[in-house]
Parts: C-alpha cells; structure tokens; sequence
C-alpha cells in the first residue's frame, strides 16, 4: 500500500475516533505508555488505561481496568504497549469490544494478531506509536 494512502487512512482514524483505550498503562513517568497517554489526553482524547497489575488505581484522572473486556464505554483505538506475543489475546478482545482499530506500538507486530482483526473488519496497524504519527500527520514534523 501506498504510503500516503496507509497516512490517509491514519489521519482519518484519528479524526474519527475519540475514546483511546491504551493496554499496558504505566503510572510511571518514565515509561514510553505513561508519556503517550498524556500526550493524548492533550490532543483531546479520551484516553482509557488497561493494565491487570493496576486494576482500580487511577492514571491521569482515569481508572484503570484490567482487560478490554472490562470497559464500560464505546473504545475506538486499542493501543498496544506490551509484548508481540500478547497481541492475539488482545486482537481477540479488540473484536468482542468493537473497537475499529488495533494500533500495535514501536516494535511490536503479530501476524495472527493481523490476520484475526483484519478478517473482522478492524483496522490493524503495527510498529508505529500513536504520539509520533499523530504529531507527524497533523503538527508536521
């Protein structure tokens, strides 16, 4: 696929979406998930942490859950912080949710992952961070 094609269909999923669930939540300040999630709670998301370690603490103003499945609202984006070997479960709940994307983070990709959103309709993108395209595709870089 064309690169300003695949940057389109980016653009117009961050258009669309409003509510960002992000798996792998960290209330540490140093970790790449915690800076993330500000930076997209300040682009005017919505901005739901998953992680099972933290379930009931707060990140951000939020409550953290412990899986998708638990949310109790409408999710548009799942992004992925956490192993590539993690990514089938998730993409599995993904669908029960019915998010319209699967956003894997920098290095993270998984082809059963791919293949099981993409055969449901759910857009499926890997190896890329949510706050680099974000700020590449609408703040120029």
């Amino acid at each position: 696929m064309e690169k300003q094609i695949v940057d389109d269909k980016i653009k117009e999923l961050f258009i669309s979406s409003r509510v960002i669930a992000l798996v792998g939540a960290s209330k540490k300040k140093e970790k790449d998930s915690n800076i993330v999630m500000k930076f997209l709670q300040r682009a005017g998301y919505k901005v739901i942490p998953v992680n099972p370690t933290s379930i009931n603490s707060v990140i951000y103003g939020e409550k953290v859950y412990g899986s998708l499945i638990d949310i109790d609202q409408k999710v548009d984006i799942v992004d992925v912080f956490r192993p590539s070997k993690e990514a089938e479960e998730i993409a599995n709940q993904t669908i029960k949710i019915g998010a319209q994307a699967l956003w894997l983070q920098l290095d993270i990709k998984n082809d059963k992952a791919r293949d099981i959103v993409m055969k449901n309709k759910i857009y499926y993108i890997s190896n890329k961070c949510t706050k680099i395209e974000f700020e590449r595709l609408f703040r120029g870089s």
